[in-house]
């Protein structure tokens, strides 16, 4: 009888049908289509508690006016669920005709903010902001107006930064006409112009860090909306290969899994030289989530606890990462290069020299985003915030006269649609999302990541148990409707702001405001 591990975590064979996977057993037919995809658990945790007192005599006016399906009866069935508290939108209910409270004819309800849901999350992912993306996962569609969706606490970042709408759109401008694509090759070179429907794409989660099942999650929705999902350092699985048109595949310091037919699998490979969690430190994947089928995929020692070091020993000048990229375009005559760093004081020196090396796409990655595992020590006190890089980025490279030759691909501490347009404001040409995809899956931000069994949700764990948790096409439904959501609010917010493209918006920092400088200006 095969184990749970066997069952879950053995790649199957690859198809040898050329490009054609259909027969492959993770091969997936995969589309945009909003479908309700409800939460693993039958009562989320919720702004609200709703109480049923013993006085209700289940008449069913609480049934009949609710428009967010809080109350229910089953077919057949005389009493009423248990409220389905998390779908309650509240206090905003007060001032409708649909208030279940005040409607209720025997005064059995009772309304009250749910203490538990204040312990979520942190003040960069409030509760507000986990809740918003459980219900954009759940529904495709944006938050109800209770939750705050758009800023978190920090009091910092993107959560300082407001939009600027002017007066009405254009009469003209349509949302059906706007554009959300980007070009990820702006070289005038023989590799393909690759272009995305959205301006995102999935961020690396390794394999060993990360359950599988959200991994193809990731892969299906990436193939879903024509963007792209990352493998991180931990390298290449075959049950992605039906996925390889949307994968990008990542060469880190410790060169885990790296192979020659991996890089040529892929359309877009990734040197990651520094992730902004933790930059000057590498990777981490503490010995507990060291299985055998993780050690076998890094050709690692079972159980030993895998650091991948900081530099490149083979790179220290612009002039060695050329080598490098020189390299990997040799490998694969087609794929885009993609450099990815942390953002030191200098970092508009690193980008323009990795233009000059050749590479196709500047990732840069602040301090906000990152790994759970990563030492509070360095993602609080090193990197520099995402937001001051890019646009200290963008205007040197556009000093430099290169600024369209290179796509600005940003991460680090991006959220919401509303931080993806204040991004992109600043100058990026688009962003990479990692935090909010495992978000959409149900995470609670409990930051023990770095367990192999520690996390509660079954999201980053090697565990064959907590496998289970998951299934993968659950995972890719929560992020296909997570996009969509994102989507539909990013074309609003363009609509609003009279742009008919996201390209439009870019380095468009008149339409920012700071709340530090607001006053400042009125004054000058």
């Amino acid at each position: 009888m095969e184990t749970p591990q066997q069952v879950l975590d053995v790649p199957p064979p690859v198809s040898q049908s050329g490009k054609d996977f259909a027969d492959h057993p993770d091969f997936a037919r995969v589309d945009r289509e909003v479908r309700l995809a409800l939460p693993r658990y039958r009562n989320e945790l919720g702004k609200y508690s709703i109480h049923r007192s013993s006085a209700c005599i289940s008449c069913g006016k609480c049934v009949e006016i609710c428009p967010n399906n809080v109350h229910r009866r089953p077919e057949g069935y005389r009493n009423l669920m248990r409220p389905f508290d998390y779908l309650c939108s509240g206090y905003d209910c007060e001032k409708t005709d649909h208030f279940c409270v005040k409607a209720c004819p025997q005064g059995a309800l009772s309304l009250s903010e749910n203490p538990a849901f204040k312990t979520l999350g942190d003040r960069r992912w409030t509760p507000d902001l986990l809740a918003s993306c459980w219900m954009m996962a759940e529904t495709g569609h944006a938050p109800p107006s209770h939750l705050e969706s758009e800023i978190g606490a920090s009091e910092g970042g993107f959560d300082r930064l407001r939009i600027r709408f002017p007066g009405a759109p254009p009469s003209d401008l349509r949302k059906e006409d706007i554009s959300t694509e980007i070009v990820l090759n702006k070289r005038d070179d023989d590799r393909p112009k690759v272009k995305i429907d959205v301006p995102w794409y999935g961020g690396g989660m390794s394999f060993g860090s990360t359950n599988i099942r959200v991994q193809l999650g990731k892969a299906r929705a990436a193939k879903a909306w024509n963007t792209f999902s990352c493998t991180g350092e931990g390298g290449y699985p075959d049950r992605f290969v039906p996925y390889k048109d949307h994968m990008i595949t990542q060469v880190a310091t410790g060169l885990f899994g790296v192979r020659e037919e991996t890089i040529q699998h892929a359309r877009i490979v990734e040197f990651k030289y520094a992730q902004g969690a933790k930059p000057g430190l590498g990777g981490h994947l503490l010995g507990d989530k060291n299985t055998p089928t993780v050690a076998a995929m890094r050709e690692a020692v079972v159980g030993t606890s895998l650091f991948s070091p900081f530099p490149f020993h083979s790179v220290y000048s612009i002039e060695d990462h050329k080598k490098h990229l020189d390299w990997i375009g040799h490998v694969n005559r087609s794929t885009l290069l993609s450099t990815k760093v942390s953002t030191p004081d200098d970092v508009e020196m690193v980008a323009v020299g990795s233009y000059c090396a050749g590479t196709h796409i500047v990732h840069l990655d602040g301090c906000y985003g990152g790994t759970g595992a990563a030492p509070d020590i360095a993602k609080k006190n090193i990197a520099m915030p995402i937001e001051y890089a890019i646009s200290n980025v963008h205007q040197f490279l556009v000093d430099e006269g290169v600024r369209d030759e290179v796509a600005l691909i940003v991460s680090g501490g991006v959220r919401t649609p509303w931080d993806i347009v204040k991004a992109i404001a600043l100058g990026a040409d688009g962003i990479v999302t990692g935090t909010a995809e495992v978000v959409a899956t149900s995470c609670i931000r409990c930051g023990r990541c770095e367990s192999g069994r520690g996390c509660p949700r079954g999201i980053c764990t090697t565990d064959a148990e907590l496998h289970q948790v998951l299934s993968t096409d659950w995972c890719t439904q929560r992020l296909v409707n997570m996009y969509n959501a994102w989507r539909e609010i990013l074309v609003d917010i363009l609509w609003r702001l009279g742009l008919d493209s996201v390209t439009a918006l870019r380095g468009r920092t008149d339409l920012l405001t700071h709340l530090d400088y607001e006053g400042a200006e009125e004054d000058s």
